[in-house]
């Protein structure tokens, strides 16, 4: 079982134990697995997990390279060069890691036809497509409510008696909500289908940053159901 520290955390909080101790926080957690029953996962197999480290690392490459990248633009001329011998490394240390990650989908042919059905939905391309399988292997088999809480995608309201708050996102994986996000925003301007739903949210008075997340919330459902019933997307 996986479960969100912070909620344990106000678990211990809400039972009033204030000290944390290895032999307390057994303790707590034990009675926090109790009290919620919280679902049991399966532990990914070791090539699922190759994949995930796979796609982790090169996340932190394309980030060292934006890193440097910005640097660039910001120091003087003398040590430019320098930056840019990084840059063509950690380049070159990118196409090593996309090989692996191609070798490895290539391997599976289940991993094959989910990026298939993946990538049959414009905005969704090999990147997007792979972090799903390799961080979100629950896809396909939830229900869009279930799988949008899942990513930190489904809107919780604050409403206390006559008063109502702002809905907001917390929580779930965010590496997963990121790649939505690139995916969402691209969608917004490829994807026709998508597009006329964010515009139409725009239109009726939402903020551009409520429409993009609602738009990477439909993103991911429909992605859901693309796997949930193995057929590439055919829009309306």
């Amino acid at each position: 079982m996986i479960v969100n520290p912070a909620q344990v955390r106000a678990f211990a909080h809400a039972l009033g134990q204030r000290a944390k101790t290895d032999r307390i926080d057994a303790t707590v957690i034990a009675q926090f697995a109790a009290a919620t029953n919280p679902p049991v996962r399966a532990r990914a197999d070791a090539e699922s997990q190759a994949l995930a480290d796979l796609v982790t690392r090169r996340r932190q490459i394309v980030g060292l390279i934006a890193s440097e990248r910005q640097r660039a633009s910001q120091t003087p001329s003398c040590i430019r060069n320098s930056i840019r011998r990084v840059i063509e490394a950690l380049e070159k240390e990118q196409s090593v890691i996309d090989r692996s990650i191609d070798a490895e989908v290539d391997q599976s042919l289940e991993w094959r036809r989910k990026e298939t059905l993946l990538t049959s939905v414009f905005g969704v391309g090999p990147t997007i497509a792979r972090t799903l399988i390799a961080e979100l292997p629950e896809l396909g088999s939830l229900n869009g409510k279930q799988v949008a809480a899942l990513v930190g995608l489904a809107p919780w309201t604050q409403q206390s008696g006559q008063w109502r708050g702002r809905s907001f996102i917390a929580g779930g994986r965010a590496l997963v909500r990121t790649a939505l996000f690139m995916g969402a925003m691209v969608a917004s301007r490829r994807n026709a289908a998508l597009k006329t739903f964010r515009d139409r949210l725009i239109a009726a008075g939402k903020p551009k940053l409520v429409a993009l997340i609602a738009t990477a919330r439909k993103l991911i459902t429909i992605l859901n159901a693309i796997l949930r019933d193995g057929t590439p997307w055919h829009p309306a």
